[in-house]
Formats: C-alpha cells, structure tokens, sequence
C-alpha cells in the first residue's frame, strides 16, 4: 500500500465541483451511467469486429484489401476498449452490475485480463495519475515520459523509435506484461505481491488459450500461417498504436504535470481534484467523431474527476468543471484538435531525449 497522499485539508474546489455535478444528475433525474445511445454503439461495435474477422478469414481478396481490413480490425479492437471494457471497468456501462461485467470481460476476449487491468488501472493510474512510481502507465519500457525519469543513452533517440514502442504495445501487453503480473504477482516492481483467487487463475488461462485459438490458430488452419501472422501483427499494431497514442495525449505532453511527494510527509500538495487537473489534458472535445470513436477519452479531464460516471455525460460535466476552475482560479489543460496534442506530445519525448 502506498503511502503517499493527497492534501485533504481545505478542499472548497472540490466540494463545489462534486455539489454541482450531483446537482445535474439530480435536477435532471438522469442515471449516471450510460444510455441508449453507448448501447447500441456497442453493439455497431462487436458486430463490425465480428463481421471483419468472419470476412478476412472467408473470402478471398486483394493484399491491399485484406491488409486495410486488418486496420480495421485493429482500430475496432481499441474502440471496444474504450467504450465497452472501459466503462465496464469502471461500472459506468450500466445500472446492472451483470452487464458492467460483462461489458469489463470484453477486454479478456481481446486477449487481455481485467483483473489485471482493474488494479493497475482503476487503484495506480486514477489515485496517483503521473506520480512516478505508483503510476505504471508512465512507466514504459525504453522511454523516458518526464524529467524526473533517468535518462540512458538509448533515449537520445526515442524520437526515432517511439512508434515502434507504441505500435507492439498492445501484443507485449497480452503476450508478455500480463503473464509478469501472473507469475510476480505484482503490478509494478514497487507493488506489493498479491494472491489471485483460484477464479482468476482459471479465468486468466482461459483468457490466453483462447486468445492463441482465435486469432492465431484458427486464421491459420483458415488462410495459411504466413497470411495468418502478417494479418495478426497488422491487426494488433494497429490497435497498439491507437491505444497508446490516445493515452499518451491525455497525460504525456507538454503543459501537465508529474508531481513529486513530499520526502519527509509522503504528501502531495495539491488536493487530489487539483492534482488530476494539473496531470490530464482534454483534446478535440468539439469534434463528435473522436468522441464516438474513443469513447468519450478525449474528455480525459472529465473521466478522471469523475470515472463512476459515464462518458455519455462528460459534454454537459465539461461546461460544470470549466467553470468552477475559472471560479478557483485553477488551470484547466485542453488542446482544441488531436493533431495539436499530438504535436505537443511529441514536442515532449523530443526534449526528454536529450540529456
């Protein structure tokens, strides 16, 4: 258990913000997970990924063809992730705890593990957003996120290879990282060891042996190992880069921030609220296509203030956040196109890479 903390007196920001949002769901007697609209997108959503593998696999086509399929495939991949796993994951999907877990299992038939997910994701990455240490999604492999990361030689030149990071992310993640987590039984190599119930155990291998079946296997028997692989590797690339790059956009750039705890009292300054909009940034939150596509995501300020509510609602939250900060006096981080953010973030790794 980490003993870092979060200034927890005097706290009027956060009192008004959390008054004013329980405000609008109640006026408006409105439930604060999803609706209508994110079911039937998620329905539009597992449909097209099964009908693109059902295809690639059935008919006979062009390599150019098969292969923007594959991209396809891939790019849907990731948005089943952030819309349907991700709010199931954080029990926003629906009022129904069975549908928030089925929807959160999305991500097991993807290859990936939500028991996993659930620790490293919900508990470090929401408590202690861009905190060196606690907060492993900015711990990558061969990159160096921020300036109190150290720097090695072979990050002078992770500007010509974060690409390649970004793009294998997603295959290391379900064919490497989770079997670290299963046989450290750790989330990071500061983490504490934990014991997975025997349900999770059994899950967990039914997770990987289904996932080698489905997308290796039976492509194989289906249209030859060779064609098979390429369609694979292109499938997850894909889906890799678009998961990392939307991630990187909302923590990883120039303008926010990677606290440091008080040495002696394990304190943040900030209060946690302050601390999240210090350390996440929006990007292209007028463009309703990113939206759709990334599951509300790019309203990233939003979901980390409040990850219980659903990302349907995050346009009408936005408006509130904004104006209570402007209220406080307190920065509020945006980027008004993704290209912009995405600039900004390489901006960032660039300086970083030199000493």
């Amino acid at each position: 258990m980490s003993k870092t903390s979060f200034n927890s007196i005097n706290k009027p920001f956060a009192a008004t913000l959390r008054a004013r949002v329980n405000d609008y769901f109640k006026t408006r007697q409105l439930a604060n997970t999803g609706n209508g609209k994110l079911y039937v997108k998620s329905i539009t959503l597992v449909t097209t990924a099964i009908a693109l593998y059902t295809i690639l696999l059935a008919l006979t086509m062009p390599l150019w063809l098969s292969c923007l399929l594959c991209i396809l495939l891939g790019i849907n991949f990731a948005a089943i992730g952030f819309n349907i796993m991700h709010e199931g994951g954080h029990q926003s999907f629906a009022k129904s705890k069975w549908l928030n877990t089925a929807s959160a299992y999305t991500l097991n038939m993807l290859g990936g593990t939500i028991y996993f997910w659930k620790q490293k994701h919900n508990i470090n990455h929401h408590t202690y957003t861009n905190i060196d240490g606690l907060d492993h999604d900015i711990d990558v492999k061969f990159m160096r996120m921020h300036a109190d990361q150290p720097h090695r030689w072979f990050h002078r030149f992770q500007f010509a290879y974060w690409f390649v990071l970004y793009g294998i992310s997603y295959i290391a993640w379900v064919l490497f990282q989770d079997f670290e987590k299963y046989f450290s039984g750790k989330m990071g190599q500061q983490a504490q060891r934990k014991t997975m119930p025997l349900r999770e155990h059994l899950i967990f291998w039914a997770t990987k042996i289904g996932y080698i079946a489905v997308y290796l296997v039976i492509p194989i028997v289906a249209v030859g190992w060779l064609p098979a692989l390429i369609g694979w590797l292109i499938a997850g690339v894909s889906c890799g880069f678009f998961l990392a790059v939307v991630f990187q956009l909302a923590h990883v750039v120039e303008a926010t921030q990677f606290p440091v705890a008080n040495e002696d009292s394990g304190k943040i300054e900030q209060e946690w609220m302050v601390h999240q909009l210090s350390t996440t940034a929006n990007f292209a939150t007028g463009s309703r296509i990113v939206s759709w596509l990334l599951g509300g995501l790019n309203f990233q300020v939003e979901h980390h203030l409040f990850p219980r509510i659903s990302h349907v609602h995050y346009p009408a939250i936005n408006k509130l956040v904004k104006a209570t900060c402007e209220e406080f006096g307190v920065t509020y981080l945006e980027h008004k196109t993704m290209s912009a953010a995405f600039a900004s973030h390489l901006r960032h790794i660039y300086q970083l890479s030199r000493a």
